[in-house]
């Protein structure tokens, strides 16, 4: 791209509840243990996104990271990981509190952000929009704004650091990932798998198909926080410009 590159802007919204809802989830979290201090909590929501199990898993993670022992939650797509000191806590103790926060409705309240990204589309930095044009029935240009026109809740972050795993994708752009991946894709590439979209956030391979590239910086070490994107953010791309 020639042009100056464009910062992605962020507003803050008012809080936004971060709970599934009045009514509790019927059925528990499954656990795996992972070593002697790190357990897993599954939703019993299968791989699929869903936005009330995230809103409940956000919720819980917050809480359960202010409690004695516990280290570090990690939401991940229908699952949470909770590191903790095994020499401060028991693990069925701790197992037992994430349930009951589970199962009963959350009063967590987290704030909404929204980051705009300004993208490209097609071109060099997008060689796959032509291919995912002709899977949705559409032109480029119309694929770059219904890609475009959605508003995505960021899941999870994954795969590497700064990769956020963005829910909200018209059904009409779910295509599967490529037969081969690329063995190197630029940082900022838009891209989508499957059913979910995302931005590479670090030079990295990738299978995903590649839709455009936007100049947002998604991982800095010495940033606080370092990530651009966290759980819970909702996120827009703007069409900056449609290339062949």
């Amino acid at each position: 791209m020639n042009a100056a590159p464009r910062r992605p802007r962020l507003d803050r919204a008012a809080p936004k509840a971060g709970r599934a809802g009045s009514d509790a989830p019927s059925s528990p979290l499954v656990v795996s243990a992972l070593g002697t201090g790190a357990m897993l909590f599954d939703a019993d929501g299968g791989a699929s996104p869903d936005p009330a199990v995230q809103h409940r898993i956000w919720a819980i993670a917050e809480v359960a990271e202010l409690w004695p022992g516990v280290r570090e939650t990690m939401p991940g797509m229908n699952n949470l990981l909770v590191v903790f000191d095994d020499q401060a806590l028991v693990p069925e103790a701790l197992a037992a509190q994430v349930q009951q926060a589970w199962l009963q409705p959350s009063q967590a309240v987290r704030v909404a952000r929204t980051v705009e990204l300004p993208v490209v589309y097609g071109g060099a930095g997008g060689p796959d929009l032509a291919a995912l044009a002709e899977h949705a029935g559409l032109d480029v240009h119309a694929t770059a704004q219904l890609h475009a026109q959605a508003t995505y809740t960021v899941f999870f972050l994954g795969a590497h650091p700064g990769f956020a795993y963005l829910g909200g994708l018209d059904p009409r752009l779910h295509m599967p990932r490529r037969a081969q991946p690329r063995p190197q894709v630029r940082a900022g590439t838009v891209a989508i798998g499957g059913a979910q979209t995302g931005v590479v956030a670090q030079v990295s391979p990738s299978g995903w198909q590649l839709l455009g590239v936007t100049d947002a910086a998604f991982f800095d070490p010495l940033r606080v926080p370092p990530a651009l994107l966290a759980p819970g953010d909702q996120v827009r791309f703007r069409v900056e410009k449609v290339e062949a």
